[in-house]
């Protein structure tokens, strides 16, 4: 029983020489940031948004709403740490103090970054204009997640500075354990770098018309990993980015311009003036066609084939989507043969003349045989046939 009221006299005699003035002043700090906290975010923070919104530009706007959740976790952060510098606690102690404080500042600076990369666009549209004239919906993904993921790598490395962990040794950890994971994972980074230089290059975007050793369609997507191609027949293939990487791409989508290119063969019988009436007519046609570009038409006589004469045309179409050119690469066809028609010409089959010798017997004496009469060399062609 003695022994209890000793440790109740004691106790009661530490909590009287307590520094009761100190720990009143760290009890009105503390509820002081509280009630600043509370108007900054029912009012301060609304007056200065109205404010920002007035600015020629959204960076400052944009920068408000990506810190205003870290700066309110701040602020009672602060109010907090103010709180017990005016606690009698040992000089010794208030260096770990002071860390968490400077970390947690850290925190809250990578934490509005990280906001500020994830919802604004501003500086993707800054960079891609300086890239090509408007956004990339293929670079601003790929530029948001690699920003957002050097923030989070320089926010660790600052705080892990802070507790005087040595940096040097972590980053030649991370060489040695990024060697092994390299070895372990070569098909990964093989696509990932693939992706970059997808993205860096910049061959194809989405919505592209692309054609490759592997796979012709529609882009739909672009990921670290994979392309996912919409094809013709509306299946989606996904190709490792490290494939394109390797592969010629073609990006019809690119064009300015559509090619109709084919060849007409007519027959032998046909006389050279109708040839050239045929030739001139097809080329002032196209030339007349408002679906044709005009910067290069050729329709000429392209050679002597085996059983005709082949006219070879060569022309783009100012359309370059799919079925509008099929249908002018229709219309062309139709009114060529129209022009055959007209002027009487014939299109050409394949064919093979076979030309007999009525009288054989000269060459049969050249070849050192007896001639035959006429009705012997008959009666042995049918006895052969």
């Amino acid at each position: 029983m003695d022994y209890i009221m000793d440790y109740i006299y004691n106790a009661w005699d530490w909590f009287l020489h307590l520094p009761w003035v100190d720990i009143g002043i760290a009890v009105v700090i503390f509820l002081l940031f509280f009630v600043f906290r509370k108007l900054f975010t029912t009012y301060i923070f609304k007056i200065i948004m109205r404010f920002a919104k007035k600015s020629p530009t959204d960076l400052f706007t944009n920068l408000l709403v990506a810190f205003e959740k870290p700066i309110r976790f701040f602020i009672g952060i602060l109010g907090i740490y103010l709180a017990i510098l005016y606690l009698p606690i040992p000089r010794e102690d208030l260096g770990v103090i002071h860390t968490i404080y400077r970390s947690v500042i850290s925190i809250c600076i990578g934490w509005g970054l990280f906001n500020y990369v994830s919802a604004s666009s501003t500086i993707y549209d800054r960079i891609s204009r300086k890239i090509e004239d408007g956004a990339d919906s293929m670079l601003i993904p790929f530029l948001s997640k690699l920003l957002r993921f050097i923030i989070v790598a320089l926010t660790i490395t600052v705080i892990a500075y802070e507790w005087n962990y040595d940096i040097n040794g972590f980053i030649a950890g991370l060489g040695l354990g990024g060697l092994a994971f390299a070895l372990a994972a070569q098909d990964t980074l093989s696509n990932f770098f693939g992706g970059v230089i997808i993205v860096t290059e910049r061959p194809f975007k989405n919505g592209d018309w692309i054609q490759t050793p592997t796979v012709e369609g529609i882009v739909e997507d672009i990921s670290f990993r994979s392309t996912k191609v919409r094809t013709f027949e509306d299946s989606l293939v996904t190709v490792p980015n490290r494939t394109l990487a390797h592969e010629a791409i073609t990006n019809w989508s690119e064009m300015d311009k559509r090619l109709i290119s084919f060849t007409i063969g007519v027959e032998y019988k046909t006389s050279r003036e109708k040839l050239e009436r045929v030739v001139q007519r097809i080329e002032d046609m196209l030339y007349n066609d408002e679906d044709i570009d005009k910067e290069l038409i050729i329709v000429r006589l392209d050679e002597l084939a085996a059983s005709s004469y082949d006219i070879f045309l060569y022309f783009f179409t100012k359309t370059t989507a799919w079925v509008e050119w099929y249908n002018v690469k229709q219309q062309m066809i139709l009114e060529v043969i129209r022009i055959l028609e007209e002027e009487d010409v014939q299109v050409a089959f394949p064919s093979r003349s076979l030309y007999m010798e009525k009288n054989a017997a000269p060459f049969k004496e050249a070849l050192g045989e007896r001639p035959l009469s006429d009705d012997a060399a008959k009666s042995k062609i049918d006895t052969e046939s």
